[in-house]
């Protein structure tokens, strides 16, 4: 091969020269990938010279360091949090259990005495704390301002983001106790109860996990929240809070996720977004406070150690795209609540990121990058386009009562629900490379937790002036508990969703439910046998496919060894006492034996026969032969597992079979 001389620099038509060879008359849109969005990837692309950096975190400032406090058990939760503050988290992301985010537990302290215990040897003041209440946000904020106040702190100066958002309570619950002015009240009380407090923090929260855990595209998540933010706008505007900047009172959240550049893209697209919707409504421009946490969604109980993994990319793309701060959910999460280790684990993530690879210390470091620029750019117009489409429906809150926001969703979600079904997705360590022998993982003991009961019924005043506020930080520093606060709220003209959102869900759980029914039904390892036909070079690939198209349904595999011509092949599988078997080998053995070595199984007692490959001109002979089944790349995974599951007798778990789906 001739050498290329040193000074030779490769053209795009160079490029294409090779492009167009390599693909010997194939068309070069081969190239191009597709997002979820339908956004075009190209292969290549040139340096956008002229691009300049987008404003996010100020250049050279790393992002804020965020710990999840969820654990119940208010002592606990102590112990953790202290470990995290110093094993180097800059602040803790505080998950009650009233957060939609709580994912079944969330912290238990619930009231005054709790949260003194809590933040018992905490220095409050030298910390970020992130109040994730969920609807009880603002109520939880009082808790906290209770708190500092004991300890003798100016509460002007503690950082605290609190991130109030009924949204999301209507996304998650399909209800809200109040209708839209009422709570616009509710939102004037929390706005003037803390400027009264002296707190100058965000107190509205627009939250795109609450889109994301339920299947929502990344456009859909960036138009759903930039609508939920301009709605808090709009709710601020009309009680005359935030001044000349309402903006100032309103943070947003995203999940990051292991598509990297899509991540950095979606961070910046965001940014861009608030900017337009700030410049369309004449308000001035300010400095959006971004949160990005590692995507739940993503997270796989199976081999979880492939977390690990996922949270790297996450965090590096989150960081990169400009999140102001960002909490790493711990490898283990899936699995139950997080040990020390798995903590320690997400924190170092970041560190090592900030501390080691210095990936704080250029502003955007994607700006000028092709593909970065291409797809936030993308990204953005997509965002935008369904973001007119919620305003021209009323809002937010309109479109979900209309159905149209869940409509978009459960598509996005459907669409994703079927390529992971049928492996167009993989998901590495669950449906791609399984490990049955896989070890347990170390997680903490703790309940999931369901709110108390009220204790008491509190009288509190209807919102408007501060006084809703003031009378439950009152009712708090009396004994009151969060519980108390939700059952004294009344109900003033409810507002109900018609049509309710998809329940959030990880999308390896198909997958595992079936993992965990093999494992806890089949204790005697009812088995799938590997019949392989002709020498090893002819099966191998193939039978290696198979091993992994199985036991990523928890079915343990044997055989799969070279034996001495059919009948061999016929009395290793009846030796083995594999209910079901499964052939393997090339095309070309396939043409030569296929047909001859299922009918030989068929007439041996096997019931269910399956072929690895594409049958193509000999699907008729092959099943005529006794072939019941063809698994390749891109077949029906998941419904052929579950059927898989019926044959051997183990009960299939609710939700595993893809039945209506594929």
């Amino acid at each position: 091969m001739a050498e290329l001389h040193p000074d030779w620099t490769p053209d795009e038509a160079a490029w294409l020269a090779a492009v167009d060879k390599a693909l010997k008359g194939a068309p070069r849109e081969r190239l191009v990938s597709r997002s979820e969005d339908n956004l075009a990837i190209a292969p290549l692309y040139p340096r956008k010279a002229e691009a300049s950096p987008r404003a996010g975190r100020p250049a050279g400032q790393p992002w804020k360091i965020l710990q999840r406090v969820d654990h119940p058990d208010v002592e606990t939760a102590n112990r953790l949090l202290l470990e995290d503050l110093a094993g180097g988290a800059d602040g803790i992301d505080l998950v009650l259990t009233s957060s939609a985010n709580a994912h079944g537990f969330g912290c238990g302290a619930q009231d005054a005495a709790g949260f003194d215990r809590l933040f018992e040897g905490v220095y409050t003041d030298l910390i970020t704390i992130r109040v994730d209440g969920g609807y009880e946000s603002g109520s939880t904020l009082a808790l906290l301002i209770g708190h500092a106040q004991r300890m003798g702190l100016d509460v002007s100066k503690l950082n605290i983001i609190s991130c109030s958002d009924y949204v999301t309570k209507l996304v998650h619950t399909g209800t809200l106790k109040n209708s839209i002015p009422v709570l616009r009240k509710r939102i004037a009380d929390l706005s003037r109860f803390a400027q009264a407090k002296g707190m100058r923090g965000p107190l509205l929260c627009a939250d795109g996990r609450s889109w994301h855990n339920r299947g929502a595209t990344d456009a859909q998540e960036l138009a759903f929240t930039l609508a939920t933010a301009l709605h808090y706008l709009r709710d601020l505007d009309a009680e005359g809070e935030g001044g000349d900047n309402p903006a100032s009172l309103i943070s947003m959240t995203l999940a990051a996720t292991a598509d990297q550049t899509g991540t950095i893209a979606k961070g910046r697209a965001m940014r861009r977004l608030w900017a337009a919707v700030l410049e369309q409504s004449s308000l001035p421009q300010h400095h959006l406070h971004l949160h990005m946490e590692t995507s739940w969604r993503m997270l796989t109980k199976a081999d979880p150690y492939v977390n690990m993994l996922r949270g790297t990319v996450a965090c590096f793309a989150a960081g990169v795209g400009g999140a102001d701060s960002i909490s790493v959910l711990p490898f283990t999460t899936a699995c139950g609540l997080p040990d020390s280790f798995a903590r320690r684990v997400a924190r170092n993530t970041q560190t090592i990121l900030i501390e080691e690879s210095n990936l704080h210390r250029v502003a955007d470091p994607g700006a000028g990058s092709g593909a970065i620029e291409a797809r936030t750019e993308d990204l953005a117009a997509a965002a935008w386009a369904l973001f007119q489409e919620t305003e021209a429906a009323g809002g937010i809150v309109e479109a979900m009562v209309a159905g149209t926001v869940q409509k978009h969703v459960d598509a996005a979600r459907t669409e994703r629900s079927q390529k992971i079904a049928r492996r167009r997705q993989q998901i590495t360590g669950v449906s791609a490379f399984p490990n049955l022998q896989e070890g347990p993982v170390r997680v903490l003991s703790g309940e999931h937790l369901l709110l108390d009961v009220a204790s008491s019924t509190l009288a509190l005043p209807r919102p408007g002036e501060g006084s809703v506020m003031q009378a439950i930080f009152d009712a708090l520093e009396q004994g009151a508990t969060l519980t108390d606060i939700m059952a004294s709220r009344p109900l003033i003209d409810e507002i109900s969703l018609n049509t309710r959102m998809p329940q959030p869900e990880r999308q390896s759980e198909p997958f595992e439910r079936l993992r965990e029914a093999a494992a806890l039904t089949n204790p005697a390892g009812r088995t799938v046998f590997l019949a392989a036909l002709g020498p090893l070079a002819d099966f191998t690939a193939r039978a290696t496919w198979a091993k992994n198209f199985f036991e990523a349904g928890g079915l343990p595999v044997t055989g799969g060894a070279e034996t001495d011509g059919i009948g061999a092949a016929v009395e290793a599988w009846r030796a083995s006492g594999a209910p079901l078997v499964c052939l393997v080998s090339s095309d070309k053995i396939y043409a030569a034996q296929g047909a001859e070595a299922a009918a030989a199984l068929s007439a041996a007692g096997a019931e269910h026969i399956y072929l690895a490959g594409k049958p193509g001109e000999l699907e008729t002979s092959l099943k005529d032969a006794g072939v019941s089944a063809f698994v390749f790349e891109g077949c029906a995974m998941l419904d052929i597992l579950a059927d898989a599951h019926r044959r051997l007798g183990l009960p299939v778990a609710a939700g595993t079979s893809g039945e209506g789906l594929l």
